[in-house]
């Protein structure tokens, strides 16, 4: 997206393009085929959702056209993971491709390492203590064993839970951010807050959960063997694989932490 004249404007392709996105089937397909996808245009001219598919769809509500309702959709899959995972803007990665991301943005810490070596945040650790039960790295416990409540939560509960909020710690949204941008978090539903009554309200809010929640520990850091720059580089060769005319510079600046 871009800003003319105050008005922010969408890019994308003519409906009839033959290289227009026109169902979530289509964009999965072409996640998996390219590794990752940020979803809002960038530096790098093509690397979107929103430059591959139709502008006029997005936000109109319906799931068989809508990409905005592609993202959930997508984030309820089990192969792809959703976040903001692009310089703390929303995409995508294939399950291919994460344990790239998780050894070049974690520099082969868990999130309890990190820690303790003053490379995560008092804040970041008062979200991540809601998903670690009892202050336990996740490879000391049998994720089948632990309780469901740990292993997601819903956006409202997080902050609550984790004391953020009116006379509480500040900048929930941007701890989330950081958390995702270093693969600890990312978000595997939206889902509406329940009333008493058992009746959904307002604006579908993310839920979020640990990569390792969904494919496990070893999977997700399998790459931690290999120095972080290793994979940062194999990240940066796959862009250009795919994007030719793209700038190294630009690239790279999608890419960082």
């Amino acid at each position: 997206m871009e800003v003319i004249d105050g008005v922010w404007i969408m890019k994308g392709l003519d409906f009839d393009d033959p290289h227009c996105l026109h169902d979530v089937d289509e964009l999965v397909d072409v996640i998996n085929d390219i590794g990752f996808l940020p979803l809002f245009s960038n530096g790098v001219e093509g690397f979107s959702v929103e430059e591959m598919t139709y502008s006029d769809c997005w936000w109109c509500g319906d799931e068989e056209i809508d990409p905005w309702e592609w993202r959930a959709i997508i984030a309820r899959e089990e192969d792809i993971a959703y976040g903001k995972f692009f310089n703390k803007k929303a995409g995508f990665i294939s399950k291919k491709w994460l344990p790239y991301f998780a050894n070049y943005r974690r520099d082969g810490y868990d999130f309890d390492a990190a820690y303790e070596d003053g490379k995560a945040a008092y804040r970041e650790k008062l979200i991540m203590d809601l998903f670690l039960p009892d202050n336990k790295e996740i490879y000391e416990v049998n994720v089948d064993s632990i309780e469901e409540d740990f292993k997601e939560l819903i956006s409202h509960e997080v902050k609550k839970n984790a004391g953020f909020g009116k006379g509480g710690e500040k900048n929930f949204d941007g701890t989330i951010a950081n958390l995702m941008m270093g693969m600890y978090l990312m978000v595997n539903d939206f889902r509406r807050k329940v009333n008493k009554r058992g009746e959904e309200y307002g604006w579908a809010l993310a839920v979020y959960t640990m990569p390792e929640y969904i494919w496990g520990y070893d999977y997700v850091t399998s790459e931690y063997s290999k120095k972080p720059e290793e994979s940062f580089d194999k990240l940066v060769d796959n862009v250009k694989k795919h994007f030719k005319d793209a700038d190294i510079k630009e690239i790279k600046k999608i890419l960082e932490k």
